[in-house]
């Protein structure tokens, strides 16, 4: 559960522990503010039974990833602090669990938002109450700790909550996973909203763009989403534009814009606001009468349908900057190992084969690999060659004794340079691995890197590949700092890949 304190968060778990069925074998609540408050609202009830973790204000997503690594259960569910599970949730839950088959991945339980009795529903409520009909939406989400662990877990580049459950869900089904609808069910409160909320809600705009990076056009529909209003609100800023293109000259020359200037700067302030003023009418007409009509939401919907256009259009913008070089999402289908102190035994310059001693648990994480049909490979800096310590000869030699130990490998990339000769191989630059994934027949992106210095994982970054660190004795603590990924040892960082234990 991540939270930044609300009230509702007693209400939660008062409503957990009250209700019938298995009791959760954990409760890990995930304080997700920037930095230390006041207590959070946790019932006296909670002493014991409730774990609470920091993630220091880095968003849900971030939250969540936090509170499922530190888990240790075969299932995780996912709940938002402001909802209420029904009395029987926790006894459906453990049947819904009970059920899935097991090429299912998560099960979504059901949400209900209750809205007002005895007057129509405000803007705000409505919003809330399309929650209804979302998919995959972790107010109530149940996801296999290994398919968690498979796929990484949510993307935290969605600083907000929106878009990261749904990003999620893509990946997921897209690797053939199922994802179930179960039987349990809680309610969703409508959250009091200020004045400006749907206007501050336009920060999505950003969001959707990484949807688009990531799934490509067609997220939408995969996603079971509308088209949405961003095309008009394109329009209906694009007159405003217009209006002030025309207006402003004019009244700003105070007659010194004359002649064609000035009909051509009267004809687009004219039809630019006609226009604008026809569509932000429009769009206020469009959401007023499915509410209540009270003074203050007529208020409300007039001074918004005129600030939401423009608001969209920005974020829009603020998002294709923000994210114009994210690589589309690929699934993973290699793994590249940095070879000294990562798969065997750091002998500096050896160019001796018997001194190749495999790394603890090389051989098992390399099978396990195998098994599950990725293909492996070797990246490695070998600046003895270039200093004169080793030639190519020695490596190649103590490479086949690697491979005698370690099984054989798909792909080799050594890079024989030092670091004075400029070079794009050498690691941190990802010559190495981009040489590896195109003989592999596969994106950067759709290789995994995993070694033990920094150089690997900046390499890994640089190509667009991901990266996980193994430290070992020489490894820096700046660089175990840097790292985005870090695992103590080879079998957690294949368990990051394929799922598993808990990682570092």
């Amino acid at each position: 559960m991540p939270t930044i304190g609300r009230p509702s968060l007693r209400v939660l778990l008062d409503a957990l522990a009250a209700g019938t069925g298995p009791a959760p074998e954990e409760v890990l609540v995930v304080d997700d503010r920037p930095a230390p408050g006041a207590p959070l609202p946790l019932p006296e009830s909670a002493d014991g039974t409730v774990r609470v973790l920091r993630s220091d204000g880095r968003g849900p997503a971030a939250a969540r990833n936090a509170g499922w690594r530190a888990a240790s259960t075969a299932w995780v569910v996912f709940l938002d602090d402001d909802v209420v599970p029904a009395p029987d949730w926790r006894e459906r839950l453990a049947a819904d669990l009970a059920s899935a088959p097991p090429d299912a991945a998560g099960s979504q339980g059901r949400l209900t938002v209750p809205l007002p009795d005895g007057r129509r529903p405000t803007d705000w409520e409505r919003g809330t109450a399309g929650l209804e009909r979302s998919s995959w939406i972790t107010a109530d989400m149940a996801y296999r700790r290994d398919v968690l662990c498979a796929t990484g877990g949510f993307d935290e580049r969605f600083h907000r909550a929106y878009r990261e459950d749904a990003e999620l869900a893509l990946r997921i089904m897209a690797e053939g996973h199922r994802i179930l609808d179960g039987t349990r069910a809680v309610t969703h409160p409508v959250r009091p909203a200020g004045f400006w909320a749907s206007v501050k809600a336009q920060a999505g705009n950003a969001d959707d763009v990484l949807m688009w990076r990531l799934h490509g056009p067609g997220w939408r529909e995969r996603a079971g989403e509308g088209r949405g209003r961003l095309r008009g609100h394109l329009v209906t800023t694009g007159s405003g534009l217009a209006f002030l293109a025309g207006a402003v000259p004019l009244a700003a020359g105070r007659g010194a814009v004359k002649g064609t200037a000035a009909r051509a700067a009267a004809v687009a302030a004219g039809a630019g606001g006609a226009a604008w003023t026809l569509l932000t009418a429009g769009f206020a007409a469009a959401r007023i009468p499915p509410g209540p009509r009270t003074p203050g939401e007529v208020a409300r919907m007039a001074v918004t349908s005129a600030a939401i256009p423009p608001s969209a259009v920005w974020h829009r913008l603020r998002g294709l900057a923000l994210h114009r070089g994210v690589p589309p999402w690929t699934p993973q289908r290699a793994v590249l190992f940095d070879r000294d102190d990562t798969l065997i035994r750091d002998v500096p310059y050896n160019g001796d084969p018997e001194r190749v001693e495999p790394m603890p648990g090389a051989r098992r994480a390399l099978d396990r690999l195998r098994g599950r049909g990725l293909r492996v490979g070797v990246v490695s800096n070998q600046s003895g060659v270039a200093k004169g310590r080793i030639t190519e000869s020695d490596v190649e030699r103590v490479n086949a004794r690697v491979e005698e130990l370690l099984g054989p490998f798909d792909v080799w990339e050594i890079c024989p340079h030092d670091s004075g000769d400029g070079c794009a191989c050498r690691k941190p630059r990802p010559g190495l691995i981009e040489r590896a994934a195109a003989r592999l027949g596969a994106e950067p992106a759709e290789c995994a890197v995993i070694g033990d210095i920094g150089g690997d994982v900046e390499a890994a970054a640089a190509a667009g590949a991901r990266g996980i660190l193994v430290p070992t004795a020489r490894t820096r603590l700046e660089e175990i700092g840097r790292a985005r990924e870090v695992a103590p040892d080879l079998d957690t960082a294949v368990d990051l890949l394929l799922g598993g234990r808990r990682p570092w």
